[in-house]
């Protein structure tokens, strides 16, 4: 009996020393993950898309600001066109107050830079691009749908492009004026 318990205590022993190994392997791994994800996030990185043809075809990104657009062309890129009337209603009343030089709806982030740091839309002079809060109802805050103008004056662009999906993508609006 007593070599049974020696047994025990030795295989106890190699137990618990496995364990603190096991925990010391363990959480390099656990925070590497965890800086993975926390790069991906600071960058805008999805780590769960597919990136498959398919996913934000519509421009709706499945979130609850997009609901009012599903379905809808507004939000696409490469050269696509949407209609001042294909978009919510909110587009043209934003088309409106910039054909009118204001008021805006939020004038502290309206009618300001846009940097086109995504690099979808045409490269251009860092001063060309301006953009413009279309409201999306229901929402407390400015949500993810704007209008960009680029050229021309304040009153009178060269160029309209609209998104639903926060700058993922656009689509150019031809007859916004």
């Amino acid at each position: 009996m007593a070599a049974t318990m020696v047994r025990m205590a030795q295989a106890s022993e190699d137990f618990s020393s496995e364990n603190p190994a096991r925990r010391k392997k363990s959480l390099p791994v656990i925070i590497g993950g965890a800086v993975v994800v926390l790069v991906a996030g600071y960058f805008g990185i999805d780590l769960t898309s597919d990136n498959s043809e398919n996913s934000g075809a519509s421009g709706n990104t499945g979130n609850s600001d997009d609901s009012a657009v599903a379905g809808s062309d507004a939000g696409t890129t490469d050269g696509e066109t949407c209609a001042i009337a294909s978009l919510p209603d909110e587009a043209s009343e934003t088309r409106d107050d910039i054909l009118a030089g204001g008021p805006y709806d939020y004038p502290e982030n309206d009618n300001r830079h846009f940097g086109n740091y995504e690099g979808i839309l045409p490269e251009q002079d860092s001063n060309f691009y301006r953009e413009y809060t279309v409201e999306t109802p229901g929402l407390d805050h400015r949500g993810q749908r704007r209008i960009i103008t680029g050229g021309g004056s304040e009153q009178d662009p060269e160029v309209w492009y609209y998104t639903d999906d926060h700058y993922e993508s656009f689509c150019e609006i031809p007859d916004a004026e």
